[in-house]
Parts: structure tokens; sequence; C-alpha cells
């Protein structure tokens, strides 16, 4: 993967692939760029895609770096040096769960940088369940010592994803962990645990005037119809709010979908085109 420096010297990996819309996609808060893989072979099909992935410092093949800049923050700063590194003015953003969050930011802080939002999962409030199930497995290898242990855990387990084969447990779990003779490793820095942790520890902001900062923009939402992160109502309030907003609920998905669930991909579509013609 081809790499940019940060402005403070840390050292991010990324991949950029084809002509046409520029669209970065931003991974989920413990995950990198492979994130994407199921989606990527689609986007192209639809229409002339540059598909541009960004490892997170901390996260896949980027730096670690002081935990204190594991932020929304300074993770959308460094998503915009992404786009200054690669001479482009404008791209639209398909953000997994965390990376939804990075895409809201942007649009409140530096919104002549978007061409579009497309939100996996990921909403101006996050409820309760879910963050309570990323902050206990956050930073911590899992109990089980292979990829072949890890998929029949998840595949027994993660009941709110339905009729998902063994081969897509497997492609996510390596994905996700580093096999070794000591067992399954983090492709990130364990340290995130201590910046979410203490993120938590401040009162949450309101995000509606986030969400609200991408008026006028090509907005489209997935959401796992078993999610426990974005609720239903939440995701209704965020339609209420923009009638013009795309949704899909995908059935038998959890947080977060894969991307490449039919109903997604029609509404990634509709998305696109709306960018195209925008």
């Amino acid at each position: 993967m081809p790499e940019f420096i940060a402005k403070d010297g840390t050292r991010l990996h990324y991949a950029d692939e084809g002509t046409g819309i520029p669209v970065l996609c931003l991974a989920g808060l413990t995950r990198n760029s492979s994130d994407f893989d199921h989606v990527a072979p689609h986007l192209p099909q639809m229409m002339p895609i540059r598909l541009i992935r960004m490892d997170y410092r901390g996260r896949g093949q980027s730096d670690w770096a002081d935990h204190r800049t594991y932020t929304i923050p300074q993770e959308a700063e460094d998503a915009i040096a992404l786009l200054d590194h690669l001479n482009l003015e404008k791209a639209a953003i398909l953000g997994t769960s965390r990376g939804g969050l990075i895409a809201m930011f942007i649009a409140a802080t530096a919104k002549a940088r978007l061409l579009g939002v497309a939100l996996n999962d990921i909403g101006p409030e996050i409820a309760d369940v879910g963050l309570a199930v990323i902050k206990d497995y956050i930073g911590r290898k899992p109990a089980q010592k292979t990829y072949k242990e890890a998929a029949q855990f998840r595949a027994m387990a993660w009941t709110h994803f339905e009729a998902v084969p063994m081969e897509r447990w497997l492609a996510e779990v390596k994905n996700h962990y580093i096999e070794t003779p000591d067992g399954l490793d983090l492709r990130y820095d364990p340290k995130l645990r201590d910046a979410v942790l203490e993120a938590g520890a401040q009162p949450s902001p309101n995000l509606w005037p986030f969400y609200d900062a991408m008026l006028g923009l090509p907005l489209c939402l997935i959401r796992g119809a078993n999610s426990d992160l974005l609720t239903e109502a939440t995701a209704d309030e965020m339609l209420n709010r923009r009638i013009d907003m795309i949704r899909a609920d995908i059935p038998g998905r959890g947080h977060v979908p894969f991307l490449d669930e039919e109903p997604t991909l029609d509404a990634l579509h509709e998305w696109l085109e709306d960018i195209r013609d925008h």
C-alpha cells in the first residue's frame, strides 16, 4: 500500500484504485481498509469509481501513535490530509460506523471537501447497548487461538447476523486479526481502548448538528435491521430530517452490514447516481 505522512509525522497507509468519482472509504473503529473488501468489486460496476481506502493511525498498516490522537477530529484531519496528498478537492465518503462519524465531523468543519456521504450503520445517536459491547471487546485479544476457531465462534455467537457462510466469517476474522503461534493478535494498537474509555469519561456531545451539517449533500443510510448500535427510531428521525435520504434496512444483519448485500448495493448505486447528477 502507498503511504503519506501526517503533520505529526505519523505514517498512514492507503489504497487508491480506479478512475471516476472519488469515494473515500473510512472503516469502523477497530477495523482497517479491508472493511471494504466485500463491496469493492461491486462499486466500479455501477459507474466509474476511484476507490480510496485509508488505514487510520494505530490501525492496519499505519503507524501506531500517541493514543490521545486516536480521536474523530484527528482522524478527520488525517482524511483531509489524504485528499490533499492526492490533490483531490472533493470526495464522497462511505463511512462504516466510526467512519460515518468522521464524515459527519468533516461535514460540520470542511463541508466543501465533500461530494456526498453514505453512512453504514451509524447515526447521531449511539445506543448504549451497542456501545457497551464495543467497550467490552476493544483492545482485548480474542480467546480463540486460530482463524478457524474465531470464524466458528462468530458463526455461533453472532446471532444478529443470519445466513452468513463460514467462508465469509473466515474472511472477516483474517481481516481483523493476525494469526501467530501464540494465538490471534489485534490488527490495531491495543491502546485504542484507552482512547475510547477516556473519551467515554467525558459528556457525550450532541451529534445532531453534525448530522444536520450534511444538508444539501447526497446522503445514504445503510442500517442492519438487527443493529444494536443504530436504533430504528434514530434512523426514522434521520429520515424525518432528511426526507431525500436514501435508506436501506438490511435484513439479517447487525452492526455492521458487509455492504455487498443486494439492498445495500441498490442503495449505494442510487447514491452514486445522485452524486453524479448533483
